[in-house]
């Protein structure tokens, strides 16, 4: 109610008419380029800004429809675990906590599982999300880790991890720790199956997730812009009392010192999926047409019959030569970025080999000066000693 309300007379109101509230959550401000943007525009482009292509952090369900095909999966229910071992209380209940972020994202915990098919090769996604309680890891995640690896060898199909986290969670203090070597266990169950291990990383991926499974992956994914390390760069830089280089932890730098494979953008996210499982797995996949939610190619309006009839044969030729050609190039892609992780691999090895060899070398100079050294240094006090007792 205000004076206009109170004041001006039925008729001269109707024709002012009543002013409509835009909602609050009408629009979003990209963090990177500071535009206001609709939701319905994001929510066609996966949560990326179509000004300046920022990669705003996507919703577990929404990335799930993305990734498999049709959109259609099969959620897998994590094991059950003690909501609050330690009965952990700071400003508030570590229960409380974890109620008001249940109701808030109508999930159990920080991870969800699924599986279903990309590129029409099986998949298991272990999922997490940022907006229950900052992804962290405690022992729900954990479990469902290692119930993702279990299913995915199970039915010899693709296990791939998506953290989002800002690492173990203190609440559950030494049990949330103890995930770290049991997921990297997990992990290590689907190398030994023969089976891929993809991760892509998202924002942010840091503390005793990125220290664990996050960085064992047989190809590491980035998502552009992510925010990936262990430490947060403020507190790396009270540490060493230096400068940071720009752009330190993001995506694009881990990429240049080869801690990513490749990065990869939101709309092109399912092809490379199914491009590089279908290459490790050596099993034919399928593309997806669809690109930010539009067919490649499409045109705006519609074409006539008659036109689409005169042209029908040679476009169906074009169209079976063009994805011909597309799945070649990605197989290419992919098998050149799987030539550069091994072959980095390798030189991680032999950088191991050889400061191991400079380690033991230097360790073996280092007993024999003590040996050469020890007599003399024992010879001089008995000399003096000697001299000593003739004067």
């Amino acid at each position: 109610m205000n004076w206009l309300t109170n004041f001006i007379p039925p008729r001269i109101r109707s024709f002012v008419g009543e002013q409509k509230e835009v909602p609050d959550n009408f629009w979003e401000k990209c963090p990177a380029c500071e535009k206001m943007l609709f939701h319905s525009d994001l929510g066609a482009h996966y949560n990326v800004c179509h000004y300046c292509n920022h990669h705003l952090r996507l919703p577990v369900k929404e990335r799930l429809a993305m990734l498999f095909d049709e959109g259609k999966y099969e959620l897998i229910e994590t094991p059950k675990v003690e909501l609050d071992p330690l009965k952990f209380k700071d400003k508030e209940r570590y229960t409380d906590r974890m109620k008001r972020s249940q109701a808030k994202t109508g999930l159990r915990d920080a991870i969800t599982i699924a599986k279903g098919t990309i590129g029409g090769l099986d998949v298991v996604v272990a999922a997490f999300n940022f907006s229950f309680m900052g992804g962290s890891m405690g022992m729900a995640v954990g479990e469902g880790i290692v119930k993702g690896a279990e299913i995915a060898i199970k039915n010899k199909a693709a296990f791939i991890a998506i953290p989002a986290s800002g690492g173990a969670r203190m609440q559950e203090g030494m049990l949330s720790l103890i995930q770290m070597p049991r997921t990297m266990v997990a992990v290590e169950m689907v190398k030994e199956a023969k089976l891929p291990y993809i991760v892509i990383l998202t924002d942010p991926t840091t503390g005793g997730v990125s220290a664990s499974f996050a960085m064992v992956g047989d190809v590491h994914i980035a998502e552009p812009g992510a925010q990936i390390g262990f430490a947060g760069p403020n507190v790396i830089k009270d540490t060493v009392r230096e400068q940071l280089p720009e752009g330190f932890q993001t995506a694009e730098h881990l990429l240049k010192h080869g801690m990513v494979d490749m990065i990869v953008k939101r709309s092109e996210m399912k092809n490379t999926l199914a491009a590089l499982i279908g290459l490790m797995t050596q099993k034919p996949y399928t593309k997806d047409p669809k690109k930010n939610g539009k067919k490649n190619g499409e045109k705006d309006g519609a074409e006539t019959d008659k036109g689409k009839a005169a042209s029908g044969a040679d476009s169906s030729k074009d169209k079976t030569k063009a994805v011909v050609e597309a799945n070649d190039n990605e197989r290419a892609a992919a098998g050149q970025a799987l030539t550069q992780v091994r072959s980095a691999r390798e030189a991680v090895k032999k950088l191991g080999k050889s400061v191991a060899e400079r380690a033991k070398a230097g360790y073996e100079r280092s007993e024999a000066n003590d040996d050469r050294e020890g007599p003399s240094t024992e010879a001089r006090p008995a000399k003096t000693a000697e001299g000593t007792a003739q004067s």
